[in-house]
Formats: C-alpha cells, structure tokens, sequence
C-alpha cells in the first residue's frame, strides 16, 4: 500500500521561482504545545521565511504559524523564532555554504514524519530578473511540446 502523501502540511512554491535550489537538508523544529496543534491544522505560511546559523545552532526566522484557536492565554507568537535541530556537522556545513555570497537558506516545505514537525531546508541561490523570465519561457515550450505531442497520439 502506498504511503499517503497528505502528511505535507505547508509548502514555499515561489521559492522555485525566485531561487535556484542547490542542496536540501531535512530539520526538525522546536515548536511550543499550541504551534504543533496549529501545525496539525495546516496553519502554516513559509512564504517570508528564511534560516540563519548563529553561535554554532541553525534558527527559522519569519515563518508564520497561526495561534491555535482554543490556546487563548497559552498562544504564542506567530513569527517568533524557532530553533532547528540539526547535527553539528550538517550546521558547519550549511554555515560554510552561506559565507558565499548571494547563497541563502529558505524552508521549502514543512511535513509531518512520525508525529514530528519536519522542515526541509533548502540551500539556494537567488536567481535574477533574466532568469526568471527563461525559466518561464521553458516551462511554456515545455507545455506546448506536451499538448503537441497528446494531440498527435490521439
């Protein structure tokens, strides 16, 4: 039986779009008892957000997690800082890729894996105005070879 794939609860698609993805490493994140149930819910927003090593520990920045509806005086903060946890070696590691310049970290999807949180992280390069554009011609030339080709199997 093939596993379900619903367990994807929040997914950065403009981050494809404005970044050039050069490696990704899976995090888990440090949440607060109303954040997990939020999470749960699917009320999470990568748009915005982006991850920063500081004093040898890797932190989520800027992601939104809704406060729970039933948390009243227990919510917390929608955009607060979340820790993410990692191996030493995978920190150096990421922390040695983003002394290059123009080379950033961005979350491009949070999931649940086994009842955890989990935050894939991508290592990316910002892409510029002209390649954006190219990349938006290629997908058109790609769509057209494809119904071009559906018509012609009719």
């Amino acid at each position: 039986m093939p596993k379900p794939t619903d367990n994807v609860i929040a997914q950065n698609r403009k981050a494809s779009h404005d970044y050039t993805i050069i490696d990704t490493v899976e995090a888990g994140v440090v949440l607060k008892g109303t954040e997990i149930k939020s999470v749960r819910n699917r009320r999470v927003n990568l748009k915005d957000g982006f991850a920063r090593i500081r004093n040898g520990e890797a932190y989520l920045l800027n992601v939104h997690i809704s406060p729970y509806e039933q948390g009243n005086l227990f919510n917390h903060d929608p955009l607060r800082t979340r820790k993410l946890l990692l191996h030493k070696k995978q920190i150096a590691r990421l922390e040695a890729e983003t002394k290059n310049s123009g080379v950033t970290l961005i979350p491009l999807k949070m999931y649940l894996k086994n009842g955890f949180a989990k935050v894939l992280i991508g290592i990316a390069k910002g892409k510029k105005k002209y390649d954006k554009r190219e990349d938006l011609k290629r997908k058109d030339i790609d769509r057209e070879i494809s119904r071009t080709l559906k018509e012609r199997n009719r």
